[in-house]
């Protein structure tokens, strides 16, 4: 039995102004949608939801055609990029907003967790919302009771159990929020981003606590997230979500796949770093300002990885550098890395250091390349970084051979072991 149904479910936003511009106009809307029930008579052809691109129409899809099907027990991962569309699907369903086009059907209570401080009222305390919450989901007061030293428990709320929630930090809010919907034991659990704001020892009690919830069979729960492994984990099947359109549904395991590959679609072999190149602070005193694959994208499985770098000294103290080369797979898992010995850096700003791997022995799929320049310290440690980037190059390894450019039937058990000790590097 289906616990939700989605039936051509599409949502369009006016970009700018939000009425018709005439109140005539306007009356006649809210007539028609909400007496009549029909069709917004005003509904427009809009654009694709495209964040990355200007549009000609004032009017966007953030949801379109929007059909798939929940089985009651099941627990769905839905993933996709940022603007995708995820959030605007669960507020759907947790009738936040309606839908433009499309319904939706639903059997059981929902309890939703969309973002940070949803669903409380600011001036009331956290005991409070936890009964105010419960009525909402049509729970008696005795119901409500008989669960609520369990949810203050949970929550490690405890001591401002009894302090208005606009008093909280966002982590507190979470949690409380997190501790009533999962413990009122609703039909559906909707749960979008906010488990992100949790600490890490708060994530893991709630993922644990999903996954009780989800094992009954008897709970559908809809789980929002970035964390691929907490997907994979969690999750019995997936649904990915791009430019407001579901474009891949199955296993939780094929949905991340097919995700995480999609991301490395494009091959880089040229990039310079920008902000979200680096992920914390680092000095600059040698800093990388581009990375060039010099090897091809779609190398074979026996070529050597060459790249070339381009440095600028900052800091005319440096005397001395490492080079690290990190190696990560379409999952982000660092699969090898491979650091130099210690090299003099020349007497000029800005030069050029060209790396050279062979023998690495990669196995078949996609991977993108880190860099950091630095130097082993004496302190606790062990390295002092210059430079640290990111996801600055992206290239395939298939099993070619490389004169006649054709695939290599043959697997040999030696494949997929990393060989990284055979690098060197030239100073330009």
């Amino acid at each position: 039995m289906n616990a939700i149904e989605f039936d051509h479910v599409g949502k369009q936003y006016r970009l700018g102004l939000v009425s018709t511009g005439t109140f005539s106009d306007d009356l006649t809307r809210w007539w028609t949608m909400n007496v009549r029930h029909k069709e917004d008579p005003y509904l427009k052809i809009g654009e694709t939801n495209d964040r990355t691109k200007k549009g000609d129409s004032r009017f966007v899809w953030a949801l379109k055609d929007i059909n798939f099907n929940v089985e009651q027990g099941d627990v769905v991962g839905i993933i996709g990029k940022n603007g995708a569309g995820k959030s605007t699907l669960l507020k759907l369903l947790s009738r936040v907003t309606t839908p433009t086009v499309g319904e939706i059907r639903a059997r059981g209570r929902i309890a939703s967790l969309l973002e940070v401080g949803t669903g409380f009222h600011p001036e009331m305390t956290g005991r409070e919302n936890i009964f105010m919450n419960g009525a909402i989901m049509g729970m008696t007061k005795q119901e409500i009771g008989r669960k609520l030293d369990e949810i203050i428990d949970f929550s490690g709320c405890e001591r401002y159990i009894d302090t208005p929630v606009k008093r909280y930090s966002s982590g507190m809010t979470v949690r409380l929020g997190f501790a009533i919907a999962a413990h009122l034991e609703p039909e559906i659990l909707v749960v979008d981003e906010v488990l992100a704001v949790g600490d890490a020892e708060f994530q893991k009690k709630a993922i644990g606590k999903m996954k009780e919830v989800s094992q009954g069979g008897e709970r559908t729960v809809l789980f929002v997230s970035h964390n691929m492994n907490a997907i994979k984990s969690l999750c019995k099947s997936g649904v990915l979500i791009d430019k407001g359109r579901v474009v891949f549904s199955g296993s939780s395991i094929d949905t991340v796949r097919e995700y995480l590959s999609s991301k490395v679609s494009d091959y880089i072999d040229y990039k310079e770093p920008g902000a979200r190149s680096r992920r914390f602070y680092v000095s600059k005193d040698l800093e990388i300002l581009s990375t060039r694959l010099l090897s091809s994208v779609e190398m074979a499985q026996d070529e050597t990885i060459e790249v070339e770098l381009k440095i600028k000294r900052n800091n005319a103290s440096i005397k001395k550098f490492t080079l690290e080369m990190m190696i990560e797979d379409i999952e982000e898992k660092n699969v090898g890395s491979y650091i130099s010995s210690v090299y003099e850096v020349p007497q000029k700003e800005i030069f050029k250091l060209r790396l050279s791997v062979s023998d690495h022995n990669l196995a078949r799929g996609k991977y993108s390349l880190n860099f950091n320049i630095g130097l082993k310290d004496d302190n606790e440690y062990g390295f002092k970084d210059y430079d640290v980037v990111y996801d600055m190059l992206l290239f395939e390894v298939k099993y070619i051979d490389k004169q006649s450019k054709r695939p290599i039937q043959v697997w040999r058990d030696e494949w997929g072991v990393l060989h990284l000790q055979k690098g060197y590097i030239e100073i330009l």
